[in-house]
């Protein structure tokens, strides 16, 4: 269905493309809310994929190759063994096929088994329903609440904590 490889700098339109749509990003990172050029997105993608304490990954069709979106894990780091994940589904019409939950499931093991991490985390926004769906089904749990932390549609809303620690992360078949 999908692979997960490395981003490039002359995909900046794809990401401007999505980041013009405000339904793809409503509960994105608010870094988003304010690119508004290609050549603002252009800078921060370079920046992005300069971040050494980053997993930057895109997410490819397996069938044709279109770049859809992209995930990772950020702040990792080395001392404390933890990261966190983020992932922005940009091309629409693959929403709500379980790609978001594979895309979890990858982008973990390979925080767990090529980083070494102990803890993932990450925030999702409460109303954002098909987020918090996926990463339960790909293992994350709640322990903790934002309260009001995020401002979107003239209204406060609560973010959600949630983790997952490389003890509580199913071992790989024939592993």
């Amino acid at each position: 269905m999908i692979q997960l490889l490395p981003l490039h700098l002359d995909q900046a339109p794809a990401f401007h493309r999505w980041i013009s749509d405000p339904e793809v990003i409503v509960y994105s990172m608010t870094a988003f809310q304010s690119l508004t050029t290609l050549a603002q997105v252009a800078k921060w993608l370079e920046s992005t994929l300069r971040d050494e304490k980053s997993l930057n990954l895109g997410i490819y069709l397996n069938a044709t190759n279109e770049l859809i979106g992209y995930a990772g894990l950020s702040g990792i780091s080395r001392v404390n063994r933890s990261g966190e994940y983020f992932i922005l589904l940009g091309e629409k019409r693959y929403w709500g096929q379980g790609i978001g939950t594979v895309v979890t499931q990858q982008v973990v093991s390979r925080g767990f088994q090529d980083l070494g991490l102990n803890r993932i985390m990450l925030t999702v926004s409460e109303p954002n329903e098909g987020g918090v769906k996926a990463y339960l089904r790909a293992g994350f749990q709640v322990e903790g609440r934002l309260r009001k932390a995020c401002y979107r549609h003239y209204a406060y809303h609560d973010k959600l904590v949630m983790s997952v620690l490389r003890e509580e992360w199913p071992v790989p078949p024939g592993a």
